[in-house]
């Protein structure tokens, strides 16, 4: 098996065109071509990881947190990111990383600490836009379907629990080929009224090189009539955190207790309990606090995420709680997640979750 294999399975599930802008997922360290025999995934990529790699038989790590987000100008070795490539280098160990592209998906990150906690009828808190496109294609009569169904398969009509999804509407098309025109319908330097069928489907604007190119393999024209619109419309499915209900309330103090069991945390750091019961609750892996205004203007009743910093705790304004649960204590499920994603496809291929406890802060009990 190749590395592009498994890399190239990761993100059908979540597409790097996901990830934020600041973010460096996808392959950092290896080529794409190189044979995997066994894949280490974690939450972090440390010198310690690599030596568990190493003494794992390892030859790819699947890391969620990339090990480099800014450029390099010197790798000798001087900083714990400049030992850990060298060492992967060495030892030729591929590093690869899955990091907000995961975060934005429906089943990512976030849907890990809702089952958790046990929260139903979940939703994207923040909806990411600009990601959507239609085309639309002028196809004659009788062609339209064959058409259709290439494009359905290529990904397009696809809305939230929806797939096969267009719009069709009716009309007559007029051309006129010249000499060098080898038209399918009609004659050269004849002008041609023709019955045509309008077709409008939506589609990721990542793949929108896959949808033309089915578009030009089945449609009968030699030159095809079509525009592609960037649509502002949200994405359900794609987004920063979730928001989701409790099925019974809880009292907040047994909540932040309950919280503290399931996410594994020594501390939880809140703002006052404003709340007497816990009914609607937002969530954000990682560092979510630029999502406090979104999940107060939903109506939940507390936000788990982490890396607040003093003065945003005042943001609460006594209309929301607060709970920071620490970063790698609120991501830490993710090893488990990457594997099961992994599990589904590759059910024969040998994966490790690392043993390595990467979370840099410690809590005095």
């Amino acid at each position: 098996m190749k590395i592009k294999d498994i890399t190239n399975y990761l993100e059908t599930i979540a597409p790097l065109h996901l990830q934020e802008s600041y973010d460096n997922s996808g392959l950092i360290i290896g080529d794409k071509n190189n044979t995997v025999n066994r894949a280490l995934i974690t939450l972090d990529c440390t010198e310690d990881v690599i030596d568990e790699a190493i003494s794992e038989k390892c030859d790819l790590v699947i890391a969620h947190h990339p090990i480099v987000f800014d450029g390099l100008k010197k790798i000798n070795g001087s900083t714990y990111i400049e030992r850990v490539i060298l060492k992967a280098i060495k030892n030729d160990i591929a590093i690869y990383a899955i990091h907000t592209n995961l975060d934005n998906i429906l089943q990512g990150v976030n849907s890990t600490i809702a089952k958790r906690i046990g929260l139903t009828e979940t939703k994207i808190l923040n909806e990411k836009s600009d990601v959507l496109k239609k085309l639309v294609v002028f196809c004659p009569k009788g062609y339209e379907s064959e058409l259709k169904s290439a494009l359905w398969k290529a990904g397009a009509g696809n809305i939230s629990n929806y797939s096969h999804c267009s719009f069709s509407s009716d009309g007559y098309g007029t051309f006129m080929g010249n000499e060098k025109s080898q038209p399918t319908i009609g004659e050269k330097n004849k002008l041609q009224t023709e019955s045509e069928t309008k077709i409008e489907l939506i589609f990721p604007s990542h793949i929108e090189g896959k949808i033309l190119k089915e578009m030009f393999a089945n449609h009968p024209y030699e030159e095809v009539a079509f525009e592609v619109y960037k649509l502002s419309n949200n994405n359900q499915n794609i987004g920063s955190g979730l928001i989701g209900t409790l099925h019974s309330p809880m009292d907040s103090v047994d909540f932040l207790n309950h919280l503290k069991s399931v996410m594994k945390t020594d501390c939880i750091r809140h703002t006052n309990l404003v709340k007497n019961q816990i009914k609607t609750v937002a969530v954000c892996g990682g560092s979510g606090s630029f999502l406090l205004a979104k999940a107060k203007s939903l109506g939940a009743d507390i936000f788990i995420s982490a890396d607040f910093k003093y003065h945003q705790f005042f943001d609460a304004e006594n209309d929301i709680i607060i709970a920071d649960i620490g970063h790698y204590e609120s991501e830490q499920f993710t090893k488990e997640l990457i594997n099961d994603i992994l599990k589904k496809k590759f059910t024969k291929f040998a994966t490790r979750l690392s043993r390595v406890n990467t979370n840099p802060i410690n809590y005095l009990k």
